[in-house]
This record gives C-alpha cells, structure tokens and sequence, in this order.
C-alpha cells in the first residue's frame, strides 16, 4: 500500500510577495494530492489575518478532514499547526511541548497525533513545529520521543513525526530525533538520491522540514514542489514523501 505525505509551514498563507491568501496556498498543496498534510503557522480567528480559521478554510478548500491545535492563543485569536487528510482518522493527542524559559519571548510549541487508516493497516502521524533556540529544541524533541509521545504505548509502527524542526541535519536536534526513528531522507529508509531543502522557498538550501519513519514504512519518492506559485505562497516549500507500508 502507498501513502502520500506533505509537510508545509504555510506562513499564516502569507507569501513571499506579502500576499495573504488562503486559496493560493489550497492550490499548492491540491496540485500533488496528498493523502495526509501536515501544516505549519496556520492562523485561526485572528486580526492579522482577516480572522480566518485557515485550519477549516484550507480542509474546505481541500475536502479533507482536519484537526488543529493551538499552539498559542491570544484570547480568542489563536496559532498552530494542523493535519488533514481524506483517509479515516482518529485523533490520538494533541498537547504542548516543553517550554524553554530562559529566553523570554519565545513562542509556545505543540504537536498534534492522529492515526489514519490506510486500508487495513492504522498509520500513526504526529505533526510538530519546534522552536528557534538550540536548548528549546533539544528539550522538545526529547519530549517527542519520550513517554508521552513516541515511546508511550499507543505509539505502534508504523507511525510518522514530520513538520518543521526548525533543526539542520547537522544538529543536536536531529541527532536526537533520528536516534529514535529513520529520516525518509535516507539511505536507511530507502532513499538514495540526495536530500531535498525547502527553505526559504526563493532559493531552498536549508533542510529544516522533516520526515521520520519507523520500521514498516519505506520512502519511494521525495520531491519540493519548485514551480511559480510555491516559491510565492509562503516562504517554505512544501515536502511531499512517497511512502510504501511494507506487510509485517
């Protein structure tokens, strides 16, 4: 069986030209019809963004299912990331991650946790965006991997963390996260090509958006959309990773 997954920071459907909207960015993830999306920065009800729920808007636009999770609220102004998908689906958790006080200022980060079904065989996905600070990555991505998240009993393979790590391949915050599970970029997940980076989406040579699979989850294709519309709608490319369930 095949799945078809995208990862997206779609910058509150802000592009590059400045430009809010939401269709834009509805059309960039609708050209490569992805089973299951994962999105980033998703603004819902607030004043800087003409209070749009992006979140219903986007799974509207798409005729998919959807959950979201607010990562922040303002009252009632709120930001966060969102996973939709057409397949059937629960919602298994959505929460906070540690928050690193020692750097005032910072942005609150959470993940979101559904299984989706993919015929017969339950996908677990966890959808996240991590923070900027080294030390408030390393502390979020040790929670991910912890008992609450990946190691808790719920969690069974298959099962995918994907999102916005904020983290290069270089970094303690990757290590961490590809101690516990394979990149989909790489060799060790079936993938032998060189890596695609996807930020900024002008002129992506960073790689800060992620895929990691456990076991039973093979990657057969990895591509960024690099076309006219992408390079505009946000300031990150979309990651679309082509996975095969292999039988246990």
């Amino acid at each position: 069986m095949k799945l078809r997954l995208m990862t997206y920071n779609v910058h509150r459907c802000v592009g590059g030209d400045r430009r809010l909207d939401v269709e834009r960015v509805a059309e960039v993830i609708s050209a490569h019809e992805p089973d299951v999306v994962a999105l980033q920065e998703l603004d819902v009800g607030r004043m800087r963004t003409g209070n749009v729920d992006q979140a219903h808007r986007l799974a509207e636009l798409l005729k998919m299912g959807f959950h979201f999770h607010p990562a922040m609220a303002v009252e009632e102004e709120l930001y966060g990331d969102a996973i939709l998908t057409h397949l059937p689906e629960k919602l298994i958790k959505s929460g906070p991650l540690p928050f690193y006080r020692a750097v005032p200022g910072l942005e609150p980060r959470g993940a979101l946790w559904i299984e989706v079904m993919v015929g017969d065989t339950p996908v677990q996905i966890i959808n996240t965006h991590l923070g900027l600070v080294p030390q408030e990555q390393k502390r979020q991505a040790a929670a991910l991997v912890g008992e609450s998240w990946m190691a808790s009993d719920r969690w069974k393979a298959p099962g995918v963390l994907l999102g916005d790590f904020n983290a290069t391949p270089y970094s303690a915050t990757y290590r961490l996260l590809k101690a516990a599970a394979r990149d989909a970029q790489s060799v060790s997940a079936g993938w032998g090509k060189a890596p695609t980076a996807t930020f900024p989406s002008t002129f992506p040579f960073m790689r800060i958006d992620h895929v990691f699979l456990t076991k039973g989850l093979k990657t057969l294709n990895v591509f960024s959309p690099y076309d006219a519309l992408a390079r505009v709608a946000s300031d990150h490319l979309p990651l679309v990773v082509d996975l095969e369930i292999e039988e246990a």
